[in-house]
């Protein structure tokens, strides 16, 4: 509901009452001039923080030459050496690049590059992913009922299957039964003949920051060769370094026939890609494809200035040392407090579940109040705390929230 006096719309939910006029860094500042340490990241959009030098000289740089270079009536300097450099950062075999500005656009256009190169109409998602708002991205999404409800009838063609339970005990086991009801999905709800694509988070996102099984997505990738379906990684929240490496399939031992980018490509300035095989992309059919935005050149300058900020020596060094010493802090505090149930995540990509959403509500309510330090729930009931600060954190940021988690978990306990 909107508020009173408001011409804003009441749809977006809200994680803080704060008003932000700017931010620095891992720090946002409040209209009052009261200072914060952002531990949301723009949702893990903020890669290199907030106004990273470098980012935003090249947005400033670019707005002053040209803000708007239609695609479709010419081309502008930036569009091939982003593409470049994404050939660069990408798994060896995805060497060709399509741009958008959201990432529910990205998966749509995905999936439509899926029909066109397979000539099927179907697609496989899993139980508790989220791949968007949009009605197609929405009947790919299960991680909450309130997002889909009063939406339907939803897109047709999307079968979800069995994602492995985090919480198993024998992890294996679990695998190999989530891959048995893939494989009974397309044996009794449509046949792997007609399936166009296999859509998979590396990290399940909104859920709550869990890491798909290695094993699981081998054997995912296994299926898909043997059946000649596309294998689609979703690496909006996951990809640019969030996880310490530059993609989080990096650790998986699989390599998508087409990967789709959104979010920290360019520090959160609305950009998003999907790479691909050349031979993927001659069969899009030329013309059948395209929007008023698409590589728009503010948002090339913003993604270039961002990886090269994500390659400098060391960089991903750090968000590997950052991510250690906050699940390192966070297992040793669910040692004292069993509410805590579990602890998980790669990288700066990191959750802690409690047994409770009430629970998990008032230490987030506690760290901003007391401690001024920024954190949000997730998961399918909101038991879940997500770590996705900016990849820039340092140590000392790091044990500032840390402290703060600390003292909520004493308060709220």
């Amino acid at each position: 509901m909107a508020e009173t006096g408001s011409h804003l719309s009441g749809v977006w939910s809200k994680a803080t009452d704060l008003q932000i006029e700017r931010g620095v860094g891992c720090r946002v500042i409040d209209a009052n001039g009261r200072e914060y340490l952002d531990f949301t990241g723009g949702m893990a959009a903020a890669s290199t923080g907030h106004a990273h030098p470098k980012v935003t000289q090249a947005i400033a740089e670019q707005a002053a030459k040209i803000i708007h270079s239609q695609i479709n009536v010419y081309r502008h300097d930036k569009l091939e050496p982003l593409a470049a450099k994404l050939a660069e950062i990408t798994p060896d075999t995805i060497d060709t690049f399509y741009f958008g500005s959201t990432s529910d656009e990205i998966l749509e256009a995905a999936v439509k590059l899926a029909k066109h190169a397979t000539d099927r109409r179907n697609i496989v998602v899993f139980d508790g992913a989220f791949h968007g708002r949009t009605h197609y991205t929405l009947a790919m999404s299960s991680s909450r009922a309130i997002d889909r409800e009063g939406y339907g009838p939803l897109p047709g063609g999307v079968f979800i299957a069995p994602f492995p339970d985090p919480h198993a005990s024998d992890q294996e086991a679990e695998v190999s039964r989530a891959l048995r009801g893939l494989d009974r999905v397309m044996s009794t709800q449509v046949s792997a003949a007609k399936v166009a694509a296999i859509v998979i988070e590396p990290v399940i996102g909104e859920r709550g920051y869990i890491p798909t099984p290695k094993g699981f997505i081998e054997g995912i990738a296994e299926r898909c060769k043997r059946n000649g379906i596309l294998l689609v990684a979703d690496e909006t929240q996951s990809g640019f370094g969030r996880t310490g490496k530059m993609f989080a399939a990096e650790t998986l031992g699989v390599i998508p026939d087409i990967l789709c980018m959104a979010k920290g490509i360019a520090s959160g300035f609305p950009f998003a890609a999907l790479g691909t095989r050349r031979e993927l992309d001659d069969s899009w059919v030329t013309g059948s494809h395209s929007g008023s935005s698409n590589g728009n050149p503010i948002a090339c300058a913003a993604a270039l200035a961002t990886i090269e900020v994500l390659q400098e020596p060391g960089f991903l060094e750090n968000v590997r040392a950052r991510g250690d010493q906050l699940t390192d802090a966070l297992r040793q505090m669910q040692q004292l407090d069993q509410a805590m149930v579990h602890v998980r995540g790669r990288g700066l990509m990191v959750a802690t579940e409690f047994d409770s959403a009430e629970r998990a509500r008032a230490v987030v309510e506690h760290c901003l109040r007391e401690s001024n330090v920024i954190l949000m729930t997730a998961g399918t009931v909101g038991k879940t705390i997500r770590w996705s600060p900016p990849l820039i954190v340092s140590a000392a940021e790091v044990d500032e929230a840390i402290a703060a988690f600390s003292a909520a978990i004493r308060a709220t306990g």
